[in-house]
């Protein structure tokens, strides 16, 4: 096959040509030949490389570790729907025993038995005693575990832990004698374009290898610990829990998720890499739970505008939006505080800092260096067990009378709109009753309902508080002015506009 580079006007292969041409004279034969051979090796197709050049074969590796990669099958007990007829009745209802004893006898509809629900995934080797990671999806919710070897030998596991905000769970088995086993390698050292091969029980198919190259690293897709590797080698349902592998038969991801419009492999699969699950499963192994650290403050990316707001050289670290009961408090840490290093290290954004937080320890007591009224200040805390966090409820908007301003109508909160938005007795603020289409507010995702309660980092309790602190900023030769806004119970800096 050729290409239109390849080609001549008369449409003629362009080695074809070199050979027509007429010879000069006084060329030597083997000039023309030595041509020849040159256009003749640049026209090879790419197969025909130096074999150094050719990708290696995977065949010794996946002999290696194969015998530690499991097949996991898990059985759930669930109740079978009722007898076409059969009435359903509540619990301890007088006619709940007669109507059983009727439905029992022989030749009646029976009642509903429990069935067997399976459901099929993977799972590796990374003791020789028995412990084996997998997915916690593939497990949760299981009565019975199986685990079934590369030797065809079958034994059933024990659940030591799981973690769902990392989808890892730890699975132990009682062997015998010593079983094959895996390593874990370094998913940070490993880059871009690195061959892996993944290995697993794809659509309940048995053992499977499949191979290709870390497509990109740092993926997250929905949890506050995420940190996948995303790969292009085949991923299907049932390879979830599996291991992916580096060139040296270690692993550096636990294959979790595919990214695909059919629910087949596209190419497009994630790996919770190696950096993540090895503390995880450290900690399930040590505790039978993740104990991660816990510092107590709810925070924000720090954005361009927020920055020139806060007097930041650039955009970078996490702007602390409101500081609870804990850790923080304790140490003196404040609401508009941005940390820009934590435990030694430079914290980039919010998802750094909330992985650098967890990784820690708890009880460990660690310096963070905070930015706050224009210069920088270094905090002592002592981390405590991280605990979630509480739902967030709407707030709706209260009967004020508003005054515009800067794109929105505020209102003052009155003790009337305190008690119906469920707000503390000394909470005051500003209510944002409607936000004009277009303006800067709008784009910056102020609505209805959002309670301002801090304007140039002070707090504001009426609309002529507000203004002034926008005069203060304007003064100041600020683009920009800083805004805290609570909706719910989350509380944000949003950074205005203050040019015309």
């Amino acid at each position: 096959m050729t290409t239109d580079r390849d080609q001549s006007a008369a449409g003629k292969p362009a080695v074809a040509l070199a050979a027509a041409r007429p010879q000069r004279q006084g060329w030597p034969l083997f000039a023309h030949l030595l041509v020849m051979l040159m256009v003749l090796a640049l026209a090879l197709p790419a197969f025909a490389q130096e074999p150094q050049d050719r990708p290696i074969s995977f065949a010794d590796l996946a002999e290696e570790v194969s015998p530690a990669v499991v097949n996991i099958t898990t059985s759930t007990r669930v109740a079978t729907e009722l007898a076409p007829g059969a009435p359903r009745l509540p619990e301890g209802s007088p006619f709940q025993e007669f109507f059983e004893e009727f439905f029992n006898r022989e030749g009646q509809p029976q009642q509903p038995r429990p069935r067997q629900s399976q459901s099929l995934g993977s799972g590796f080797v990374i003791s020789g005693d028995g412990y084996i990671v997998t997915n916690n999806h593939v497990i949760e919710g299981a009565d019975e575990i199986s685990v079934e070897f590369f030797s065809g030998r079958t034994l059933i596991a024990e659940l030591v832990g799981t973690d769902p905000a990392t989808d890892i769970a730890l699975l132990k088995v009682e062997p015998d004698d010593e079983l094959p086993h895996v390593m874990w390698g370094d998913s940070e050292a490993a880059r871009v374009g690195e061959w892996v091969i993944a290995v697993g029980n794809p659509l309940g198919q048995g053992f499977s290898v499949s191979a290709g190259i870390i497509s990109a690293k740092g993926r997250a897709l929905q949890g506050n610990f995420d940190d996948f590797l995303q790969t292009d080698a085949a991923i299907n349902r049932g390879n979830s829990g599996g291991p992916l592998f580096n060139m040296d038969g270690e692993v550096i991801g636990v294959n979790t998720a595919i990214l695909s419009p059919t629910g087949g492999s596209i190419g497009i699969g994630f790996a919770m890499s190696s950096a993540v699950a090895t503390r995880v499963v450290d900690q399930l192994r040590e505790f039978g739970a993740t104990r991660r650290g816990w510092l107590g403050v709810r925070i924000q990316d720090v954005t361009d505008d927020v920055a020139d707001a806060l007097g930041l050289d650039r955009p970078n670290g996490a702007l602390v939006t409101e500081v609870m009961d804990g850790p923080a408090r304790d140490a003196g840490m404040q609401a508009s505080d941005v940390i820009l290093r934590f435990d030694g290290g430079d914290v980039a954004d919010t998802r750094d800092l909330v992985r650098r937080v967890a990784d820690a320890g708890v009880g460990r007591a660690v310096e963070v260096v905070v930015f706050r009224d224009g210069s920088e200040a270094t905090i002592e805390v002592v981390l405590g067990l991280r605990e979630d966090g509480t739902a967030v409820a709407p707030r709706p908007s209260a009967p004020v009378a508003p005054a515009q301003v800067m794109g929105m109508e505020l209102a003052p909160l009155t003790p009337e709109a305190r008690q119906e938005l469920g707000l503390p007795a000394g909470m005051e603020g500003l209510l944002v009753r409607s936000v004009e289409a277009g303006t800067d507010a709008e784009s910056k995702g102020l609505r209805p309902g959002d309670l301002i309660t801090e304007a140039g980092q002070q707090p504001v309790a009426s609309v002529a508080d507000f203004q002034d602190r926008v005069q203060e900023a304007r003064d100041a030769g600020r683009r920009t002015i800083l805004l805290m806004v609570r909706r719910g119970e989350d509380p944000r800096f949003v950074a205005l506009s203050l040019e015309d």
